[in-house]
């Protein structure tokens, strides 16, 4: 541990998000997510230097301690803390494992919205995936069964960066599962998904969409780009 850093306190946090709370942003910003959070107030790259200046002078938790430390953040009442926690989990993204899949599936089923889940989805989850592809095919196929729109979302979006490395049998198979769902997200996720995809690989997503019968909106956002 370097020397110069104090140990890990997410105090520092809470303590430097209090002195920029800004109440007449915080309005509006709570308006934005439909009212579902509080927020301090703290724009989104103050709130980066903010965390950033965390980083420089505290050192790191314990690797065992991440999700420890990452509740702590998540669980206080402003939204900016969840943000904060999730900047946390990215810092240490190298010691997750797939061990961390249910603490990653507390956080996806706690506080859910859109903002969350997507950064959560995407960046953890798939790096998750990625180190073990047959169990994650599996857990991902359990969470695409699950009562949770949200970690329904999670499964249709944990390959969205994949590239290449997409598999696309396991894609089409949780968005066939979701296809004829009415749940707005659920349907704007398919069509983020296969339009990321599409990026790739644009004739199959294209043959897709003809071939299963997907909600307008989903169908619409898959093909966006298609001229």
């Amino acid at each position: 541990m370097n020397a110069l850093k104090k140990v890990w306190d997410h105090h520092g946090i809470i303590e430097k998000f209090e002195a920029n709370r800004n109440e007449e942003l915080a309005g509006p910003m709570k308006a934005y997510l439909k009212n579902h959070f509080p927020f301090l107030g703290i724009k989104s790259p103050l709130r980066k230097e903010l965390v950033k200046e965390q980083f420089r002078e505290y050192a790191l938790p314990e690797p065992g301690r991440v999700f420890d430390e990452v509740w702590k953040l998540y669980t206080l009442p402003e939204r900016e803390y969840q943000y904060a926690a999730i900047a946390l989990i990215e810092k240490m993204k190298k010691h997750v494992t797939t061990e961390d899949y249910p603490s990653l599936l507390q956080l996806i089923e706690t506080k859910s919205w859109w903002d969350s889940v997507d950064s959560i989805a995407p960046h953890f989850v798939g790096h998750l995936v990625k180190l073990d592809r047959g169990y994650g095919e599996k857990t991902m196929m359990e969470w695409s069964l699950s009562n949770n729109i949200w970690t329904n979302r999670s499964a249709i979006l944990h390959q969205l960066k994949f590239k290449h490395e997409t598999d696309i049998d396991l894609l089409f198979n949780i968005i066939e599962q979701h296809s004829s769902s009415k749940e707005f997200f659920i349907q704007k996720a398919i069509g983020w998904a296969l339009r990321e995809y599409a990026k790739t690989d644009p004739s199959s997503v294209k043959s897709f969409v003809e071939r299963h019968p997907l909600k307008p909106l989903s169908k619409r956002e898959a093909l966006k780009h298609f001229k």
